[in-house]
């Protein structure tokens, strides 16, 4: 059975992105109601109301019965907006249902029990689609459905069709891959052969650029003669380098 919340609204007068912040400066969330053809209501939320209500619920598969001018309707929520950076809502739009008419919504999928595959051959589950569409009668929408992953063993799947949802249309692609047991992550790091250990590192070559150095090279580059350094200007910085010394051929280093 779907869980119910009941929420009360209030008409909001001033529509649009200035009455949207005016409502949102008094403390509340704009918000708009429509469907079955009735033309979009605006209304307004008190803030605080909403948070507690939406805690520990799935929107969208909660019914809201949604109180407005002595009214109470039936409502789904089709979306939550939020402040981009902020967790605040900032705007909340309802659905309007009736109790005799099936409605589209998409439920969280719950994975329950641990797979064979992790438990005994230290496998990874994935959870690849994490809700789906249906479409059922206001009163038998579930707020979550549930699959068992226990019997899963490294590289089985299972799939939408292997869901089971009463009283229920499923509208997702069967096909669709919900969860799969993939192997161990494991880094393989090749080990350094024989001859790469005893061979000795040789030095590194350590230049320092002078300042205007880069620009003259992008110069050559592109066909362009670098330019005169300027009369009277500092000696340029010495260049330091570290070689790796030739050593004689045929006898010691003298």
């Amino acid at each position: 059975m779907a869980q119910i919340v009941a929420l009360s609204a209030t008409p909001r007068q001033a529509t649009g992105k200035g009455g949207a912040r005016q409502a949102r400066f008094r403390g509340k969330v704009p918000a708009v109601i429509y469907g079955h053809g009735r033309d979009a209501q605006p209304l307004e939320l008190e803030f605080k109301a909403l948070e507690k209500a939406l805690q520990g619920i799935e929107p969208a598969s909660t019914i809201i019965e949604l109180a407005v001018d002595g009214k109470t309707v039936k409502t789904l929520i089709r979306e939550i907006q939020r402040h981009p950076v902020r967790p605040d809502i900032i705007h909340v739009d309802f659905y309007e249902i009736h109790a005799t008419e099936k409605v589209r919504l998409k439920v969280p999928v719950h994975l329950v029990g641990n797979p064979d595959g992790v438990r005994n051959a230290g496998g990874v589950l994935d959870q690849v689609t994490r809700e789906v569409e249906i479409e059922v009668l206001p009163e038998n929408i579930p707020d979550r459905v549930e699959l068992d992953v226990t019997a899963l063993k490294i590289g089985d799947s299972l799939h939408v069709r292997d869901l089971s949802i009463p009283n229920a249309k499923l509208l997702t692609e069967a096909e669709l891959t919900i969860a799969t047991v993939v192997p161990p992550r494991a880094e393989e790091v090749a080990a350094p052969t024989a001859e790469a250990a005893a061979e000795p590192a040789e030095p590194e070559l350590i230049r320092t650029v002078r300042e205007g150095e880069e620009e003259e090279g992008e110069a050559a580059e592109a066909g362009a003669a670098p330019k005169p350094e300027a009369k009277g200007a500092a000696a340029p910085a010495k260049v330091e380098k570290t070689e790796k010394a030739e050593k004689p051929k045929g006898g010691k280093e003298s």
